[in-house]
């Protein structure tokens, strides 16, 4: 192993970060249209697809850290996109999920989303897209469990 750090055109976590940009930049201006954060879109998503859940569990599919998705979900709430429930077995628990007007939100902006997805896929091709999520999901410890 060389004691040298490699130039930054071949440092991952900054080719990381610039790939974020990439992707996200464009996700960033549909979501301005909407008045929602990324951080929110991403709740609202894992909502969507995962059914209602503790904040616990929305923070980690979400990738937030939960001091920061108690604050989200308050802005949430007030926007009236998420509720929140106690947990009927645990009171101390609480459930979230999406409202109607959450759900809206995903389903008016689902087109955009797909053709910002679809973009990428061109850009890179399938396989190697295919290949790209595959690779990034090995670092995820998550998937090692």
């Amino acid at each position: 192993m060389t004691r040298t750090l490699p130039r930054t055109s071949r440092s991952l976590p900054i080719a990381l970060l610039r790939a974020r940009e990439q992707v996200m930049g464009p996700v960033r201006a549909m979501l301005a249209d909407v008045g929602i954060t990324e951080q929110q879109w991403r709740v609202l998503r894992v909502l969507k697809e995962d059914g209602p859940q503790d904040p616990t569990r929305i923070a980690d599919k979400a990738c937030l850290l939960l001091p920061s998705l108690t604050r989200i979900l308050q802005n949430l709430e007030n926007k009236g996109l998420i509720e929140r429930e106690t947990d009927q077995t645990d009171r101390r628990r609480q459930i979230v999920g999406v409202t109607t007007a959450g759900e809206k939100i995903i389903n008016d902006n689902l087109d955009k989303s797909i053709a910002l997805l679809e973009a990428t896929r061109a850009r890179l091709g399938p396989e190697k897209y295919e290949t790209l999520l595959d690779l990034l999901n090995e670092l995820d410890d998550r998937n090692s469990e």
